[in-house]
């Protein structure tokens, strides 16, 4: 059934799932875009404005605190009031105050900013979630949520890729401008041809009126979830947020190096999140051990990538440790609508990435002290790696899941 109440007719339009599965995944991709352009502008802003090497970090905070908020607000308002607006709205705000971050001349405004550009930009991530779960057979989730997550190492290649040189020809704000104007025009698109699919539900405030929102808040595996996803996210946007500058820094690689290093590190995962997906759905949709052996793969590559002192054995490490530092996304993803009613899976997304993102939030922090007190390249990454060895023993005790294969 439609919102309207209107039956949708799925064999009609067969490709239509896959059109919005591909519009949920260029607006996490512009949303990613906009997260990851701080790791290769970093350094430039930091000399522009005045921003002492210690003190990066709390730019990189600002957002991820606007970004948290906006998960736990977000979710719930996507199951109030549709994926579609909260889509649209999430990045159309996210690219307005990219362009006016491009234009900031001052530290206090810079760091207001960057929380205003997070608290837009991550609402799109459990309206994403919804709508795709609504469109998609619990069967077929796996697949969908790597091709979905696939999206976020895709901005980081695409950040890489690109910001490095535009800095350089045009400047740090032009990176800016030009990825807020895109997240934009991606929003309006959005508006104009997604729709809600056939599996809806009734309001959460219908929802919350009843038992099953604390029943949800008593869930003992979703708890755990919340110190799993934690731990990645501490792990992979560490590295992200810091990579560049640790090795620019630790090693004295060119900012073009760099980049190209960091993007390494994230293109492999483009292919790998969808493939373990794909994997995990073929062989029963088992999805605890696959996360439990990237996250202990995770744990070792990044103290094989802090221990490591040549360009050549950074570029060899980058690929395996960007497999590690990114599949588990798409089984943790995966998990949340099997532990979840339909009608809350908005709200479970949005505050179980609200709780993930706190270590986007204090890893920024945690990883600058250290490498300024000790100015250990090693002290660093056994910083990222208490992260995912945190997920890995959280891991453990949830209990899996039955789904429906239907």
């Amino acid at each position: 059934m439609t919102s309207t109440g209107k039956p949708v007719d799925t064999r009609a339009r067969p490709i239509y799932p896959w059109v919005v599965l591909a519009l949920c995944w260029l607006s996490f991709t512009m949303t990613s875009i906009d997260r990851s352009t701080w790791g290769p502008a970093a350094t430039f802003v930091g000399k522009d404005l005045g921003v002492p090497l210690a003190a990066l970090g709390t730019f990189a905070t600002a957002y991820y605190v606007g970004y948290v908020v906006s998960n736990a607000i977000g979710g719930l308002s996507t199951d109030r009031f549709g994926s579609r607006l909260i889509l649209s709205v999430s990045l159309i705000g996210a690219g307005v105050f990219m362009m006016a971050f491009g234009a900031t001349t001052s530290i206090a405004v810079g760091i207001s900013v960057q929380a205003l550009v997070g608290l837009f930009a991550g609402a799109e991530y459990s309206a994403a979630v919804k709508m795709l779960t609504s469109w998609f057979e619990p069967r077929r989730l796996g697949f969908v949520m790597g091709v979905f997550t696939a999206a976020s190492s895709l901005g980081t290649v695409i950040a890489n890729s690109v910001i490095p040189s535009l800095v350089l020809a045009s400047g740090w704000q032009a990176s800016y401008h030009l990825f807020g104007g895109l997240s934009i025009v991606v929003g309006i698109a959005l508006f104009l041809v997604v729709r809600q699919g056939p599996r809806t539900g009734e309001s959460v405030r219908e929802a919350v009126a009843g038992p099953r929102l604390s029943v949800l808040l008593r869930n003992r595996d979703l708890v755990l979830l919340v110190f799993v996803g934690f731990g990645g996210v501490w792990g992979t946007y560490g590295f992200i947020t810091w990579s560049n500058t640790l090795m620019i820094d630790g090693h004295g690689l060119a900012s073009t190096t760099a980049g190209a290093v960091v993007a390494l590190f994230a293109a492999v995962a483009v292919f790998g999140k969808p493939l373990i997906g794909w994997l995990a759905d073929r062989f029963g949709g088992a999805r605890k051990v696959p996360a439990m052996i990237v996250f202990a793969c995770f744990v070792v590559m990044l103290l094989v990538f802090g221990s490591v002192d040549s360009t050549t054995a950074l570029f060899v490490a980058a690929p395996f440790l960007g497999l590690a530092a990114y599949c588990y996304l798409p089984l943790i993803v995966a998990m949340t609508p099997e532990l979840a009613e339909y009608v809350l899976v908005g709200t479970t997304a949005g505050t179980l990435n609200a709780f993930w993102q706190l270590g986007s939030v204090l890893v920024p922090l945690a990883v600058g002290a250290v490498f300024h007190a000790t100015g250990s390249f090693f002290a660093a990454f056994v910083t990222l790696a208490a992260g995912p060895l945190l997920a890995l023993l959280m891991m453990i005790p949830i209990r899996e899941r039955g789904r429906d294969a239907s």
